[in-house]
């Protein structure tokens, strides 16, 4: 199950300390929920792959999204793209969901994220509109990507993990 691929390198990848073990809250169609408790805390998340990823590379590594809740911190709805590669430096990642195109996102190493919190939200709300996500990228050596994922199962995964975390 390609979904729970990324897991790992996304615990790993998220702090300096020491790996959270995390708990599955649920699998919802394509996205899967999650939570974990550390000193910091309680942290939610949600996570799903591409159904299809496109582009003329060789190699590509772990390819997925997640939104995360932090509630100590009051940070809710934080959009995070990881790549399988390291991006261009300055370059754009660009989300398509239905009509709507944010390119408000910056890159480090191989993942992009909002620019603001009012992007992350935004962003958000169109996943819980929509049916499906196209993020367009460009690798360190110029190599265009297409990912398209599917948002069935986004709202029920969202209500999770915002019900877990006390999100109102």
């Amino acid at each position: 199950m390609k979904k729970f691929l990324f897991l790992t390198g996304f615990l790993l990848a998220s702090t300096a300390q020491a790996a959270k073990v995390p708990t599955e809250i649920g699998e919802y169609d394509d996205w899967v929920a999650y939570y974990y408790q550390d000193a910091s805390g309680l942290t939610c998340y949600m996570a799903s792959t591409p159904k299809r990823d496109e582009g003329k590379y060789t190699n590509r590594g772990n390819i997925y999204t997640v939104i995360t809740h932090r509630p100590n911190d009051k940070s809710y709805d934080v959009v995070n793209i990881t790549a399988g590669y390291t991006y261009k430096p300055e370059s754009k990642v660009e989300i398509k969901i239905g009509n709507q195109t944010f390119d408000k996102l910056f890159v480090n190493g191989d993942k992009a994220w909002a620019t603001s919190e009012k992007t992350d939200k935004e962003i958000v709300a169109a996943m819980k509109r929509g049916s499906r996500m196209i993020v367009h990228g460009v690798s360190s050596k110029g190599t265009k990507t297409k990912d398209t994922y599917s948002l069935a199962g986004f709202s029920q995964a969202y209500k999770a993990i915002s019900a877990k975390c006390r999100k109102k």
